[in-house]
């Protein structure tokens, strides 16, 4: 990585557009709020809940502020899926604007292949602190952004015709890779992989096809995984989750890179929102309607083709509600906060993985340990949290300011 005087920023990604007469402030705005979810671990939510069971107020903020636990979608489930939905949202400008600059098709291809490479790796760093040794996994956003782009970059050429005939690809491929994966025998020892016998959520039917750490996925990681050098042998993710995603996670790129093109095109404001607001209202019927039917659940964690449908139909109503109050509407002010981290968003990305512990045990050195029980020790998780997302905005802001931005 390296800083920049550019304004590139591809969302926790690679792949936004540089800062042109073209950038739409509406994406930075809406990556930005994608980034504050995320660094909003820090308000723990859940923590408070906790200590005031009573009040259903916090208990439906800490619910979205975690993940379901298989079936299903909480706002925190969201932060994924828009990652990857707004990289194919910036491509098309992206490919304009280096190609506007003389840049031949083959050089950025081998550009991609080195952001490709790069967010793999960046993603496996992540995954690797406070561990022994290098711990290969690759279902952090950044890999599995990383391990679909080059083939995201390669339709970014494609009309569209040929985008919505990659997505149609991508989703009925990976189910019918799942459909036909057999089912595990009537002595499978669930409680071997990770999973209780009474756990809620376990599926039968057709649907178990799509169980937690039963299903392809799965066995292709217990193979694929234990090639790298670990600790001890690969048997199964704790959260169920899978190498194999990143290819319908290319799917959910590649709704991004269709939405991408429309907002770049030369239709009018209110067409683009039209069309933004149709396609996410029929992703939500398609993915609900598959997943209610039992022909596929909507399982953010294995990445299954209805949540690429379902998330992907909340990616383009959000977008289409960013794009209308800030674009067409010029509505940006409120905006500015968020502007700041989505235009920055490796740096924010990456201070949340590595810098948050270490100003949360600042304040306190400094500001004293009782500093954030002024409304009692209940809201001190709360207060101590907030301290902790200002001084990371903070530091976004001073690199704004100066027109520092990572980029990769």
């Amino acid at each position: 990585m390296n800083a920049s005087a550019l304004a590139e920023k591809p969302a926790v990604v690679s792949a936004l557009p540089e800062r042109t007469g073209t950038r739409i402030t509406s994406v930075d705005a809406y990556r930005g709020f994608v980034m504050l979810l995320m660094m909003g671990e820090v308000l723990s939510f859940g923590r408070v809940s906790s200590a005031l069971p009573e009040s259903g107020f916090w208990k439906f903020l800490a619910w979205h502020q975690s993940h379901v636990e298989w079936i299903g979608c909480s706002l925190h489930d969201m932060i994924q899926p828009s990652f990857s939905f707004l990289v194919g949202v910036a491509l098309p400008f992206s490919i304009a604007n280096r190609m506007a600059r003389g840049q031949t098709k083959g050089l950025l291809f081998g550009h991609a292949l080195w952001r490709s490479l790069l967010l793999i790796l960046l993603g496996v760093f992540l995954r690797s602190i406070n561990r022994p040794q290098t711990y290969w996994t690759f279902e952090d956003t950044l890999s599995q952004i990383g391990l679909g782009y080059p083939f995201l970059f390669l339709l970014g050429f494609r009309p569209s015709r040929d985008q919505w005939i990659g997505l149609g690809a991508v989703l009925l491929g990976y189910w019918a890779a799942f459909a036909l994966y057999p089912l595990p025998g009537p002595d499978f020892d669930y409680g071997a992989v990770g999973v209780k016998k009474d756990w809620p959520h376990l599926m039968t039917g057709f649907a178990a096809h799509w169980n937690k750490n039963s299903n392809l996925a799965w066995a292709f990681d217990k193979w694929f995984l234990n090639l790298f050098s670990r600790e001890k042998p690969f048997l199964f993710n704790g959260g169920g989750y899978a190498t194999l995603s990143f290819i319908p996670t290319l799917g959910t790129m590649i709704l991004g890179l269709i939405a991408g093109n429309v907002l770049k095109s030369e239709r009018p404001a209110l067409a683009k929102i039209k069309w933004l607001a149709i396609a996410g209202l029929a992703g939500l019927g398609l993915g609900s309607l598959f997943g209610a039917l039992g022909i596929c659940p909507v399982v953010k964690r294995i990445w299954t083709p209805s949540w690429v449908l379902f998330s992907g139909g909340w990616c383009c109503l959000l977008l289409g509600a960013f794009y209308w109050v800030i674009d067409a509407k010029q509505k940006r002010g409120w905006a500015f906060p968020l502007i700041v981290i989505g235009m920055n968003s490796i740096a924010a990305y990456c201070m949340a993985h590595l810098f948050d512990g270490f100003v949360f045990k600042a304040l306190k050195t400094h500001l004293g340990q009782n500093a954030f029980k002024r409304l009692g020790t209940s809201y001190e998780p709360l207060l101590h949290g907030a301290a902790v997302l200002l001084v990371l905005w903070l530091m976004l802001y001073w690199m704004y300011r100066r027109k520092i931005f990572l980029r990769i």
